[in-house]
């Protein structure tokens, strides 16, 4: 118990929504949210990044490819082009401001990767959710992922788009098999990555009040199974549960960057 304890002091925070236009629309009173990142029990440096926008109800986790090189400038770059959306934009545009950025941002890393030549990938996954109007979309590219709790029943929105999803897919593998795949790091799409042509997948549905979302990176979702971050969302609201889902990922020895996002739809106004 003192190992976690001490693990959640060691919490870096990012706040890539402080200077963002828009602040003190009367959405920011609607959403309580926390977001927690940290360079895992391996790694030196940390290539994850977050935004957190509730002046227009945007939040988002870019996770910088492993194994790839510069993985930080791809999730800083998405970090970037999302954290300065405007504020003043309906909720169609905004997802129209999501898909339109990010297909730029895929292009400039190819520019970027083409300069650096011998066949430099710089790349990034990324899940991002919108929350206006009395709806959500969530858009993502790659293994990074986006959770729901409502009413006690918690389930993930998103499906990964690596290799070991697609054997599970086809058959090939069960969901045990899958975690321990000695290819399970290796992704099949992403901002940056190859091909000319940037796929966002999205989902999109209601939102009640006291619904949890959960964006976080695979160094949680490898680390911590679903059922135990289930327990975590259920048991604590937004401040105590973002904390307490790093102090568990390090616990588990988190070999890569951890990353999670807590959002709680609250308030009384129209959503």
């Amino acid at each position: 118990m003192d190992g976690v304890a001490d693990a959640a002091t060691l919490i870096a925070l990012q706040r890539a929504g402080d200077a963002a236009p828009g602040r003190g629309t009367p959405m920011v009173e609607q959403f309580r949210a926390r977001a927690v990142t940290h360079p895992g029990t391996v790694r030196g440096h940390n290539e994850d990044m977050f935004v957190d926008r509730p002046d227009i109800g945007l939040w988002a986790v870019a996770d910088g490819a492993g194994g790839h090189q510069a993985g930080e400038v791809a999730s800083d770059m998405i970090a970037a082009a999302l954290g300065s959306i405007p504020g003043t934009l309906s909720a169609e545009a905004t997802i129209m401001q999501v898909r339109l950025r990010m297909t730029e941002t895929h292009a400039a890393l190819h520019e970027r990767a083409a300069r650096q030549g011998d066949g430099a990938i710089i790349a990034s996954t990324v899940v991002v959710l919108v929350v206006r109007q009395g709806r959500f979309g969530c858009l993502w590219a790659g293994d990074s992922r986006a959770y729901l709790l409502r009413n006690d029943s918690f389930r993930r929105l998103t499906r990964d788009h690596s290799l070991v999803q697609e054997l599970v897919d086809a058959g090939h593998l069960d969901a045990r098999q899958a975690e321990r795949h000695p290819r399970a790091n290796v992704i099949t799409r992403a901002v940056g990555a190859s091909g000319e042509t940037l796929e966002l997948d999205m989902v999109t549905g209601r939102i009640m009040h006291g619904d949890r979302f959960l964006l976080c990176t695979d160094g949680l979702s490898k680390a911590v199974d679903d059922t135990a971050l289930g327990e975590i969302m259920r048991a604590d609201g937004p401040d105590l549960a973002a904390d307490k889902l790093l102090a568990a990922a390090l616990a588990h020895r988190a070999r890569d960057n951890v990353t999670a996002v807590v959002l709680e739809v609250a308030g009384d106004g129209p959503l």
